[in-house]
């Protein structure tokens, strides 16, 4: 039988390390470098790796770093760190062999110019952290977020809420679908659960698209709480309906599937490509535009959905690379966006229509605040409670009528997206 050569198991890592730079040292966005073409020259299997490695690491990152600071005088350069950190979470979170793990991260640092002086370090360090191994891990705590996100979440919900919120950052997220008809029908297919407010959830998914049902368009993949804010506008049969900020496309299935006539809006037309993929998938109907949100001027809307660009801080348990990728720095601009956008959305209703507003953030600058901020701008304008969603708890709903969801709840169920969403209703 042949052995595997020198460069099995190489190629994989070598991507995960280059996308480690990326993010940590760039600011790129993983989503991004998946779609840009950075794994194109892998094979699948080494793809599907890469990208598991890159995710794990991330999520990892600050236990990793706490393993490694004994055996580090001073912070090397963040190439042979994140190989390092790379190494640490394959040895000890996913029980790889020491010497294949500690081989490549050597090799790759010594093929790095500005590191490769450092390949006695990066092999003297991971053989004692191997010597760790999973035991080590796991006497680490939780991995902490970044001080720039971590401090503002304490100062909203405390610190006890946001250890909830790490717990279920690194445990990761399930896999969530909305049904297109009967939930207990797709989980009695699937294997899965039908969640409090209706979703189906999966413990274990593998490939999305070889799921029963996915061809003949039963369901879409959607976390349990960003399927909510559809549910929330409540659109009727006939009426018509805006999607305001539309890709990648979830909640416009879920309004075309009330009945309503829907019109999907989204700046991107490659997103919007992947709406209309969708739709067709499902066999629902909606109308899709292209074109800047703030520019759109067609009005008489019974009801808008208005998922707003914004931090995402809500979504941390799927994306982990959003708190290494990013410092807070752009948030000002999106938060100003939100407000021109509630602003230019509450023009396109008829009058008694109402608006949907949600935002993916944990960070209430970009929920209760841009609500409160709305009623207070507009005059008559007023928020109509969640009262009566299904699954809903009652310590979710907000002072000012909103509803806030947040990554340590449904802690037994596997926990959800952090969202805030608030109805309002315009003056008639």
């Amino acid at each position: 039988m042949t052995q595997p050569g020198p460069e099995a198991g190489l190629a994989p890592r070598r991507a995960a390390l280059k996308m480690l730079q990326q993010i940590t040292g760039e600011g790129r966005l993983f989503p991004e470098l998946v779609e840009g073409g950075s794994l194109a020259d892998l094979a699948p299997e080494d793809r599907a790796r890469a990208q598991r490695l890159v995710l794990d690491t991330l999520r990892g990152l600050d236990r990793a770093d706490r393993m490694l600071a004994p055996y580090l005088k001073k912070a090397p350069p963040l190439y042979a760190r994140n190989a390092l950190r790379l190494g640490t979470v394959e040895l000890c979170a996913n029980g790889e062999a020491a010497h294949g793990v500690v081989n490549a991260m050597v090799g790759l640092v010594g093929a790095d110019k500005r590191a490769a002086g450092l390949k006695g370090l990066v092999n003297a360090i991971l053989r004692k952290i191997a010597a760790e191994g999973p035991a080590g891990w796991a006497q680490r705590p939780v991995p902490l977020l970044p001080g720039w996100l971590r401090q503002p979440l304490v100062a909203a919900w405390g610190r006890k809420a946001v250890a909830g919120m790490e717990a279920a950052h690194f445990a990761g997220a399930p896999l969530d679908l909305t049904p297109k008809g009967d939930a207990a029908n797709v989980a009695q297919a699937l294997g899965g659960q039908v969640l409090p407010t209706g979703s189906v959830r999966l413990a274990q998914a593998g490939q999305v698209t070889a799921l029963p049902g996915y061809d003949d368009g039963d369901w879409w993949v959607q976390d349990a709480a960003a399927a909510l804010p559809a549910r929330l506008l409540d659109a009727q049969p006939g009426e018509r309906v805006l999607d305001m900020c539309a890709a990648p496309g979830g909640k416009t299935l879920q309004l075309a599937a009330s009945g309503a006539a829907v019109t999907a809006l989204d700046i991107s037309e490659a997103r919007m490509e992947r709406v209309r993929r969708n739709l067709t998938r499902t066999g629902l109907a909606a109308s899709c535009v292209v074109a800047d949100a703030l520019d759109y001027a067609q009005g008489g809307w019974d009801a808008i959905l208005l998922d707003a660009p914004c931090s995402a801080t809500g979504t941390i348990r799927r994306h982990p690379d959003l708190p290494q990728a990013k410092d807070g720095a752009e948030f000002a601009a999106l938060i100003d966006q939100q407000t021109a956008l509630i602003d230019h959305a509450l023009t396109l209703l008829r009058p008694g229509g109402r608006l949907a507003f949600c935002t993916c953030s944990l960070l209430p600058d970009e929920g209760e605040v841009q609500a409160e901020e709305a009623l207070a701008r507009h005059p008559g304008l007023v928020a109509e409670p969640p009262e009566g969603l299904a699954g809903i708890d009652a310590g979710w709903i907000t002072p000012e009528g909103g509803l806030r969801l947040r990554p340590d709840y449904w802690p037994e169920l596997g926990g959800m997206d952090g969202f805030y969403m608030i109805r309002l209703r315009k003056p008639a």
